[in-house]
């Protein structure tokens, strides 16, 4: 059975529209509920959300919906999506789920799901809910129902556990952070931790009104954070999204580091102490990272020249640590700021990754761009190529033709990606090279086969 309603990473759409409609999200928590209960009589949900306004009305339907077929809720309020997987955990609680969009803006929203374990859920629990969707309503009797409670301190129990992932031994007093928290559910958290750990904070993307998520802030739009740390004259700056997912960092200079130059920076670090990428699994020393289809080759070439394997998920941060858990490795991420390190948490969290980098300076007393050393992303070109419908461009042998010319002239400076796109009929043709001038010279060539 194929997926219906489930994505890459929850159920998500316009608000109003199916099936982001209170309707169907009580339907929904009503046949998610059908399905615990098969495995336990009376199970217990988590339900967080960040600040879109439409978070009220599917708040409501998720917790009747689970209520319905005899689920408890307990409602943590705004919190970070991170935060909403390590309460499921910390609390034994039967699910988590997250009423966020992450990044799309605030018209939005979406239904995403935690194991007991804090962690992702496979495909198989996915069908086994849209099956359930499919059958008629077992409403539990009077007596069954499941209750509702608040958890009051939802946001400092995240907070402490966050803290808990910095070294005890360091601090950040002395430091100036600008911390912009996307107008999202990290609103309050972020600037909290990193005052707690010593900073002095400067906010920016922390007044939400439930219009105004990802609005021109955070780490889709960080040049606020950029102009905040130049205003202010600040050591760092630290932008995350409106579930605080992902992370886009800052130096004192305004230069940008993304999450593939972070996901070095928190790699070489380890390997500089020996703990370099130790398995989960009985210590077993492994050298190996997961990023994905997209992560720069730079950061490719570097690892090796460390010894350490690279190997590339397809995109998105489930599929990273769909491998990670797969090879029992510790460290992945995106480019676009989601960073795992699974030692610390069991999904990725834009707060504990700005944490992870920011000691590492601390520590060794360096700036973003000493950490990163002499790593420099290869310049990449993307250019996107409509098709026309139903044309065949796997079976195009002048585009093969021009691929492999292209790859034989780049060899290990280089790289060649050509992949569908999966929202609209066009085909995205990327090439990295050491020289930006090249990058373009090349995917031009292969472009050109397609018109």
């Amino acid at each position: 059975m194929t997926r219906r309603y489930f994505g890459t990473d929850g159920i998500r759409g316009t608000v109003g529209q199916a099936p982001i409609t209170p309707d169907f999200v009580l339907r929904l928590a009503h046949a998610v509920g059908r399905v615990l209960r098969k495995a336990e009589a009376r199970p217990t949900v988590l339900i967080g959300k960040d600040t879109r306004i439409s978070g009220y009305m599917l708040e409501s339907a998720l917790e009747s919906g689970f209520n319905s077929a005899g689920v408890d809720v307990v409602l943590l309020g705004p919190l970070p999506t991170p935060g909403v997987a390590y309460l499921t955990r910390a609390q034994r609680a039967s699910l988590g789920v997250v009423i966020s969009a992450s990044h799309n803006p605030f018209a939005d929203n979406g239904i995403k799901f935690f194991s007991a374990q804090g962690t992702k859920l496979p495909d198989d629990w996915e069908i086994a809910v849209e099956a359930a969707l499919e059958l008629p309503p077992q409403w539990v009797d009077s007596a069954s129902l499941g209750k509702t409670t608040r958890l009051e301190d939802a946001a400092g129990r995240y907070i402490e556990f966050c803290k808990s992932t910095f070294p005890t031994a360091l601090t950040l007093k002395g430091l100036r952070i600008v911390v912009d928290g996307a107008h999202g559910a990290a609103y309050q958290i972020a600037p909290m931790v990193f005052h707690e750990l010593g900073a002095e904070v400067i906010r920016i993307g922390c007044a939400p009104d439930g219009l105004n998520i990802n609005e021109k802030v955070g780490a889709t739009h960080p040049e606020a954070m950029v102009e905040a740390v130049h205003t202010h004259r600040a050591d760092f700056g630290v932008a995350l999204d409106g579930d605080a997912d992902r992370v886009q960092m800052v130096d004192r200079d305004g230069r940008m580091f993304n999450g593939d130059e972070l996901l070095y920076i928190m790699v070489n670090e380890r390997l500089s102490r020996g703990g370099a990428q130790r398995s989960k699994r009985a210590g077993e020393a492994v050298a190996g990272v997961v990023g994905t289809l997209m992560t720069n080759k730079a950061v490719e070439v570097a690892l090796r020249a460390k010894g350490v394997e690279l190997v590339r998920a397809k995109v998105g941060d489930r599929y990273v640590l769909e491998e990670l858990e797969k090879r029992g490795w510790v460290l992945g991420g995106e480019g676009s700021g989601h960073l795992l390190a699974l030692d610390k948490h069991t999904t990725g969290d834009g707060l504990i990754s700005a944490l992870q980098v920011l000691q590492i300076c601390v520590r060794n007393g360096q700036s973003l761009a000493q950490a990163l050393g002499e790593v420099t992303l290869f310049p990449q070109t993307m250019i996107n190529v409509r098709l026309a419908v139903g044309q065949d461009w796997k079976s195009n042998q002048a585009m093969a033709q021009a691929q492999a010319e292209v790859e034989r002239e780049l060899g290990d400076n280089g790289r060649v990606l050509i992949r569908a796109s999966g929202t609209e009929p066009v085909l995205r043709v990327m090439v990295e090279a050491r020289d930006a001038a090249q990058a373009r010279r090349c995917a031009e060539r292969i472009a050109a086969t397609l018109r």
